[in-house]
């Protein structure tokens, strides 16, 4: 009897996050994983790259002495953990933006990370500002992301690859992979680095093999 009810619970649990995967916006998500890596990055370019951390074992070498490693702090476990903690608070600095030529939505950033910045932002007449929630929505699923991914964007930024955001987002749904291989997609129609670009792209190869 306990085992049936313990099978009967798994079955529903299954479901339940099989559902709640299914209804993710992926706009939503595609964006808040891309603003992790790009607000990330530009929190790791503004340390000193001089800046150290020990990573010591903390055992004793037979001489009596003390393992002391001394790593850069930039994209060390620590910093990146750091970073990861508070990172979500800046998506209240991204807003939903319809590109005005493709139609193509995504969330940008719309706010400069420093006054005076010099930074190129799209025109603010492309931007859709639906109020708290919207902004809320994608801190949600920026929270979601970083509790689901913290060991893979540890792992890859940490060793400092290219196309992290590639590599990363493309992890973001399961469900998108598996409607892309239902239905196919035309990259060419896919706003870089969109998570449905990056899945096609990957299953297209997969099938190249």
């Amino acid at each position: 009897m306990a085992s049936w009810i313990f099978h009967m619970f798994m079955m529903m649990l299954s479901t339940f996050i099989s559902c709640s995967q299914s209804k993710r916006d992926k706009v939503l998500y595609c964006s808040a994983c891309k603003a992790i890596v790009d607000e990330l990055n530009y929190s790791i370019s503004q340390v000193d790259p001089k800046k150290t951390i020990n990573v010591g074992s903390f055992r004793l070498n037979p001489d009596g002495t003390m393992t002391d490693k001394k790593v850069p702090f930039a994209r060390s476990e620590t910093h990146l953990s750091e970073l990861l903690d508070g990172v979500c608070n800046s998506m209240s600095d991204y807003a939903l933006y319809i590109d005005p030529d493709t139609h193509h939505k995504q969330y940008r950033r719309f706010a400069p990370r420093v006054s005076g910045s010099s930074e190129d932002f799209p025109d603010f007449e492309n931007f859709k500002f639906d109020g708290p929630e919207a902004s809320n929505n994608l801190k949600f699923a920026c929270e979601t992301l970083v509790e689901e991914l913290e060991d893979d964007i540890i792992s890859l930024l940490g060793r400092d690859e290219g196309d992290v955001q590639e590599k990363l987002c493309s992890r973001v749904s399961g469900q998108e992979l598996r409607s892309c291989r239902r239905t196919g997609c035309d990259t060419r129609t896919e706003p870089p680095g969109c998570c449905c670009r990056s899945l096609c792209s990957y299953h297209h190869l997969v099938l190249q093999r």
